[in-house]
């Protein structure tokens, strides 16, 4: 008898990088109107509503192609340590972005944070290449958007130094 449903990990996969997604959700909603709408933003700023429907996106796309390198690789062993270690430490790094410049008003710490995303998302889909290249091609939507993210936390810490 099998005990978990040979769905069950695909849909796990593809679901926990909202887990994040979700709880930072809850200081965002809290920051927007008050804090965030205060600041100086660039004219290429996207509006206020783009953002949950892309992230939401974005963490649907990473974690089904990691669920394919999981699937790849046969599961968690000796082979899936680095790729789905690289992909774990960038998630982290991408759930811990919004309690530091959201809840902490720490935008200089923001940009250094979203700048280690960065490096490490794409470590991760570099390291994913040559295993699936389906889950690196569903890595490449996400990596653009973090650099016109670090571009963005860049312009607001630039352009609002005195905010707190």
């Amino acid at each position: 008898m099998e005990v978990v449903p040979a769905w069950a990990p695909a849909v796990g996969f593809t679901l926990l990088p909202h887990a994040g997604g979700f709880l930072g959700s809850k200081i965002t909603k809290k920051e927007i109107p008050v804090w965030y709408e205060s600041l100086q933003k660039p004219s290429w700023c996207p509006p206020n509503w783009v953002f949950a429907p892309v992230w939401g996106t974005l963490y649907t796309s990473m974690g089904y192609g990691s669920y394919l390198v999981w699937k790849e690789l046969g599961g968690f062993n000796e082979k899936s340590v680095v790729p789905l270690g690289l992909y774990a430490g960038q998630l982290a790094l991408n759930w811990a972005w919004t309690p530091i410049f959201f809840g902490a008003h720490k935008m200089g710490w923001g940009l250094v944070t979203l700048l280690l995303t960065t490096g490490t998302a794409t470590a991760t889909t570099a390291s994913w290449y040559n295993i699936k290249k389906t889950a690196a091609y569903l890595m490449v939507p996400y990596l653009a958007w973090l650099i016109m993210a670090s571009a963005l936390n860049y312009r607001l810490w630039n352009d609002n130094r005195n905010k707190k």
